[in-house]
């Protein structure tokens, strides 16, 4: 695990996003079609401000997502596949696949099936997240289950993590947020080859201090990440304000 701590977010952004834009053109050296999987969230701003403006060649890039709310429609404000269709996708010259996770559909088990049969037929090569205030990676709230095998899963939302979707201002009130979502897994986010992450603001420095200097533990789902082969993690001085030297 590599951790760069920079002065500001908008440094951050800077960097995670051409550390994204390496490992992405490294593998397009290597092969005719990459992979990758895209989060939302306020943490990601800045990285897919810079990523968006790479000369990647997106025609041979597929995009898959972490998660979405289920029972909110994709033109509700705070939904993730709104999100990255006017952030990303529609910024982009032709994109090669989106593969939008659908947490409206009518039946949310055959949704998952799709999408667990599209992203097994792919080598993920980059993934970019972030985590939770209460320390989840994407919506895996703890205690995360790090053994199931499945791509996406249904998953319930804790208070606190509704409670952070509600600080970030996508809904006007709590009941509004979701109680349930689609997630990607533990185990299908560590597969990707790579794996960056962007955590800034100072609401994030216990998160990042229990994730990245504590052990290894479900009841902080984003502790997994010291097990990743290539995980690059961006701070600014804030997020990693309760981090101690090692």
């Amino acid at each position: 695990m590599n951790i760069t701590i920079l002065e500001n977010k908008a440094l951050l952004g800077v960097g995670a996003a051409q550390a994204g834009i390496i490992a992405i053109k490294d593998a397009l050296d290597q092969k005719d079609h990459v992979a990758i999987i895209l989060a939302t969230g306020a943490s990601q701003f800045q990285m897919l401000e810079n990523l968006i403006k790479s000369d990647i060649d997106w025609s041979r890039v597929t995009i898959f997502h972490l998660d979405e709310y289920i029972g909110l429609s994709d033109d509700h404000p705070a939904s993730f596949r709104r999100y990255l269709r006017e952030r990303v996708i529609e910024k982009l010259p032709a994109v090669g696949q989106f593969v939008g996770v659908n947490g409206s559909a009518e039946n949310i088990v055959e949704e998952i099936d799709r999408l667990n049969r599209l992203i097994s037929a792919q080598e993920i090569d980059v993934c970019f997240a972030g985590i939770g205030e209460n320390g989840h990676l994407a919506f895996n709230d703890p205690p995360a289950d790090f053994t199931t095998t499945v791509p996406y899963l249904t998953v319930e939302l804790d208070e606190a993590c509704r409670r952070q979707q509600l600080g970030e201002k996508w809904f006007s009130c709590l009941e509004e947020v979701p109680t349930q979502a689609i997630s990607m897994s533990i185990n299908q986010i560590m597969l990707s080859r790579v794996l960056i992450l962007s955590i800034p603001d100072t609401r994030k420095a216990l998160a990042v201090k229990q994730a990245l200097q504590g052990p290894v533990v479900n009841s902080v789902p984003a502790s997994i990440v010291q097990r990743h082969p290539a995980c690059q993690v961006f701070l600014d001085s804030e997020s990693a304000s309760l981090m101690t030297e090692q």
